[in-house]
């Protein structure tokens, strides 16, 4: 009998110790014994996540979590290593990162000889006649200045004596743009006689005769040549052509930590594929895409193209972009006052300011958001100004809308506030900023580069919100690289860019996970380390928060996690 009370009572006892430590539900994949930066401000610092499904289920202590642990778990042991949100490239163009490694890279060319040297291979290689591409040069990091040369461009007198034959197009590093040698501009029709279509310039020497160099939309005119040279291969070829370039760049972007990736500005037939793609579920990182096709297929088929983001998704379509002026570097940045070093310029205006107020106008009235590119001062002032003028015209809340400007780089001191007041995003790319540091005064002047450009603090204190970027193919992908630059403005000169304007650690790392998911109107599923968010993670190889400034853009991803499922892993 006594025996029987014994074990009722410890039965009792087992009831009630399950009672007041319940079972919890197996998770699918576990992170233990890390730093996990959560972004989250009620959450701070944590051990260790629970994934299940495709989203967070816990985070907490690693004594915690640990409950979450079945039979079959995955689980990553961290052994001290830092887990970030998934990173979000807030301003990028997708297929370029793609097409980038599938021609000649110029970015590292730090001369003209390393350019011609990189072409003459490529024309050894090339059959007669077919076309040579390349993308990534940049005038002003050149540590000699060509001879002869117009706007420090050089003519193409060399590059024609290199490829007679084989037409030659070499895309800037801005992508605003481009150098053709004089078989590439026989093709396109292109002659002494052919004038500047609006909103670019095709670059003459003081004799009138071309020098090879497009400025703007003036690139346009070599187009229809290129395309006429596509036309030549099958549309299986080139849709693997096109496929091969989402994979490059899905490979590329997800070795640096990127889970998501703001697409800036593509037409509608590239949305028709990311849908087929994201249909069978063939997109390994999350896209916001942003439409940009011609005045006529926008008003067309613009409404039919809406797409939010829903449960777990991977294409999202609800934006577009438009272009108001070109590039500092290309002379095409629209300023207030003329360039120092072209005096009878203020720059140039892409697209006529009826055009972009007229697709706002449409963007508004069916639920779009509208993300426009402005670099230059009396750009940023323009499109500040359209904004405001579109919505006082439809009784509309700017700061519902959070419309963008894409790259607000160069803003003068009286428009700074008008960012915060309006609720528009300035979404900037950090490495700009260090990149073009070195030479934006020989555009600008000392006194006006440090009074408007890059005023990343001022636009913090004034409460305006901020996303973050590369512009790739225009800058490299890795987001470590910005991050750096955003919180140390340090040139590959050694020199820091107006540091007095940098971001802090925990700034900047906002702006590349909730500032660009609130870009985006995703801020409740991305952007932190949150239970019930996405499980988009990435553990990184040293401590974002810890290690010396000068090595945050050293950092490397180890494992980027997208959707609970493990995308990268770096080898050991």
């Amino acid at each position: 009998m006594l025996g029987q009370v014994v074990a009722l009572a410890v039965a009792a006892l087992v009831l009630i110790a399950c009672a007041e430590e319940p079972v919890l539900p197996s998770a699918d994949l576990v992170l233990l014994d890390g730093k996990v930066i959560t972004v989250d401000a009620t959450l701070g610092l944590q051990q260790a996540v629970a994934v299940s499904g495709y989203s967070i289920v816990a985070v907490g202590s690693t004594q915690d979590i640990r409950g979450y642990i079945g039979d079959q778990t995955q689980v990553l042991d961290l052994q001290g290593k830092t887990v970030i949100p998934g990173l979000i490239e807030g301003h990028g163009h997708f297929l370029g990162l793609g097409r980038a490694q599938q021609v000649l890279d110029l970015s590292t060319a730090n001369s003209y000889a390393q350019v011609l040297a990189r072409v003459g291979a490529a024309v050894d290689r090339a059959k007669p006649g077919a076309w040579i591409f390349g993308m990534g040069w940049h005038q002003d990091k050149w540590q000699d200045a060509p001879q002869p040369s117009v706007d420090g461009v050089p003519t193409n007198a060399s590059l024609n004596a290199l490829s007679p034959n084989n037409p030659v197009l070499l895309n800037h590093a801005s992508g605003h743009a481009a150098f053709a040698n004089s078989a590439a501009l026989k093709a396109a029709g292109i002659t002494k006689a052919t004038t500047d279509p609006a909103g670019g310039t095709l670059v003459r020497d003081a004799d009138g005769q071309l020098t090879g160099l497009l400025r703007e939309k003036a690139q346009g005119l070599v187009m229809g040549a290129v395309l006429a040279e596509e036309a030549l291969i099958s549309p299986a070829e080139n849709k693997a052509k096109i496929l091969d370039q989402v994979d490059l760049a899905a490979r590329a972007a997800l070795s640096h930590g990127i889970t998501s990736f703001h697409d800036a500005g593509v037409p509608f037939a590239t949305i028709d594929l990311f849908r087929e793609l994201a249909a069978d579920n063939q997109l390994p990182i999350r896209l916001y895409v942003m439409a940009k096709d011609t005045p006529e297929n926008i008003a067309a088929n613009l409404k039919d193209y809406y797409q939010p983001f829903a449960d777990n998704s991977f294409l999202t379509v609800r934006s577009i972009k438009q272009q108001i002026d070109g590039a500092l570097g290309a002379h095409g940045a629209w300023l207030l006052e003329p360039y120092v070093d072209m005096p009878e310029s203020s720059g140039l205006v892409l697209e006529a300011i009826a055009d972009i107020q007229a697709n706002a106008r449409l963007a508004l009235e069916l639920g779009y958001q509208v993300n426009t590119h402005a670099i230059g001062t009396r750009a940023n002032r323009e499109v500040l100004d359209l904004y405001e003028r579109t919505w006082a015209e439809q009784h509309a809340s700017g700061s519902n809308l959070r419309w963008r400007i894409e790259h607000a780089q160069h803003i003068h001191a009286d428009d700074i506030p008008r960012f915060s007041k309006l609720g528009v995003i300035a979404s900037i790319q950090g490495v700009h900023c260090t990149s073009d540091g070195p030479w934006i005064a020989s555009r600008l002047g000392e006194v006006r580069t440090e009074q408007t450009s890059y005023r990343w603090r001022d636009l913090l204190d004034s409460g305006a919100r901020v996303s973050n970027g590369t512009d790739v193919p225009v800058e490299p992908i890795n987001p470590f690289v910005s991050l750096a630059a955003s919180h140390t403005r340090t040139m590959n000169n050694g020199e820091q860019f107006h540091p007095a304007q940098a971001m802090t650690r925990e700034e900047a790392l906002q702006s590349y996970t909730l500032g660009n998911a609130y870009a985006a109107f995703e801020e409740d599923v991305k952007g932190s380390i949150s239970p019930g968010k996405l499980a988009d993670l990435v553990v990184l190889d040293g401590d974002y928060l810890a290690v010396p400034a000068a090595d945050i853009a050293s950092l490397k991803a180890l494992y980027t996690i997208v959707g609970g499922q493990i995308q990268y892993q770096a080898e050991p």
